[in-house]
């Protein structure tokens, strides 16, 4: 069983996905989490993932900035507090299109979570580097 905790924001190591973009896993298998991951990402200006789709339902919000997020070729534009769901297996990414910054929270209905890039079928872990979209 696992412990509760208070995780602090400040204090959590963020991963380098390369190009500016950097994610901070909140909840994640390793600290704890047996049936859910979660944490949140930051794109700079312009920045955009491939896309791409996950092994487990995803659902995303915006937080900070403004985005446009591509699902199934149909592109919504995203302002803070916008909320998706993603079945597992729905081609997807998020855009940054505003001039600062772009965070997204996310929340993986699983602990072993995998991304599957569309364009090449290459898949990696949940954290992995970021082809650019």
């Amino acid at each position: 069983m696992s412990e509760a905790k208070v995780m602090h924001f400040d204090q959590i190591p963020e991963v380098d996905r390369g190009e500016g973009i950097f994610s901070k896993p909140l909840i994640v298998e390793g600290n704890g989490a047996t049936s859910f991951s979660t944490g949140v990402t930051t794109f700079p200006a312009g920045a955009s993932i491939a896309i791409h789709t996950h092994n487990a339902d995803e659902q995303v919000t915006l937080l900070e900035g403004e985005g446009v997020a591509e699902i199934e070729g149909t592109q919504t534009e995203v302002n803070p507090y916008a909320t998706t769901f993603i079945p597992a297996g729905v081609p997807h990414r998020f855009i940054n299109r505003g001039e600062g910054h772009m965070r997204i929270m996310w929340i993986y209905g699983s602990v072993q979570v995998t991304r599957t890039y569309v364009e090449t079928g290459q898949e990696t872990s949940q954290l992995g580097s970021l082809p650019r979209g």
